[in-house]
């Protein structure tokens, strides 16, 4: 059986799919997987099982990304489609079913995506790393004490909370009264976002600040949160990342949408700025040169939010 699956370009949006490709690889032990994706997820599935390629979409001028797929694929029959792009190409393909993204809605995308096969439950994301990425996690956060996991940066600038409030942020989450006491805290981002976050590594103690900006490839990413305690951070990829390693993960949310993005599991929470999403955006906003507008979240409104997210996870722990 071969089973062609077209997820997002997004980081985020692709790890919000894995819950799909999981429930494929239960349902149908032994199908071979193609997996068509945007360059900056491609590494999130490099250990899927039974996984025969992954097709890395980059996108061209005149979509013909979408031709380049079709003569990558139209030579095979495929036994099953599940197109998250609603490509129109997908439907030139010899196939015996095609199962595309449900449009519009007030879903959360985690939902909608469970919605493609008609699913009863809703699929949670699920991550496969590989040994080499544990063994590489182990160098980078080796033990000794409890790590806080901070994401500062974001795609767009107009939804990264300002350095100077994550630094009293994490502050007060690891001073001695705080839910990590003594912690060090490892700072993740893209290589390019580096500029964002070089404020906030300078306030962090040397001796406690693990940087871990543009260093790592998204699946040795994943293993590293699985050594953390608790994520905080903007929303973006890394935060749905942390909430699929499945410890506590608070998001921060301003002019994006939480009720469509926030992060999915047992042990997630969210807190957002006190102007509302539809109120959020000044006249003529661009998010290309937009400045933050998370300013009305305070570090209180932050601190509240991580206290409780991790009480709750304390006394499920203790449960």
């Amino acid at each position: 059986m071969k089973i062609l699956f077209i997820t997002s370009t997004r980081v985020g949006d692709a790890i919000l799919s894995t819950g799909l490709i999981n429930h494929l690889i239960a349902s149908h032990p032994g199908a071979r997987i193609t997996i068509v994706c945007g360059p900056a997820a491609a590494p999130l599935f490099e250990a899927v099982p039974n996984l025969e390629q992954i097709i890395v979409l980059d996108k061209m001028l005149f979509s013909l990304h979408w031709l380049r797929l079709w003569t990558l694929c139209v030579g095979h029959f495929w036994n099953l489609v599940v197109d998250l792009r609603n490509a129109p190409v997908t439907f030139l393909l010899a196939r015996r079913r095609r199962c595309g993204m449900p449009r519009g809605g007030a879903d959360r995308r985690v939902e909608r995506v469970s919605k493609v096969l008609d699913l009863p439950e809703i699929v949670a994301p699920k991550l496969w790393n590989s040994t080499e990425g544990d063994e590489l996690a182990a160098e980078f956060i080796p033990d000794g004490g409890p790590v806080l996991a901070v994401g500062p940066t974001a795609n767009w600038r107009a939804k990264t909370w300002r350095a100077e409030y994550f630094a009293n942020l994490i502050e007060r989450l690891t001073s001695s009264d705080g839910i990590l006491p003594g912690a060090r805290v490892a700072v993740f981002g893209c290589g390019d976002e580096r500029p964002m976050a070089l404020h906030l590594i300078d306030a962090i103690p040397e001796e406690r600040c693990i940087d871990l900006i543009g260093k790592l490839d998204l699946l040795t990413v994943f293993a590293c949160m699985n050594r953390c305690a608790f994520y905080v951070g903007n929303d973006s990829g890394l935060m749905h990342l942390a909430a699929a390693s499945g410890i506590p993960t608070l998001g921060l949310f301003g002019p994006t949408q939480e009720a469509l993005y926030a992060p999915w599991g047992e042990h997630t929470g969210i807190v957002r700025t006190e102007i509302p999403f539809a109120e959020i955006f000044p006249e003529n906003f661009d998010h290309r040169s937009s400045d933050s507008l998370m300013d009305s979240l305070t570090v209180d409104m932050a601190e509240d939010g991580a206290r409780k997210l991790w009480r709750s996870y304390k006394e499920n722990e203790a449960a």
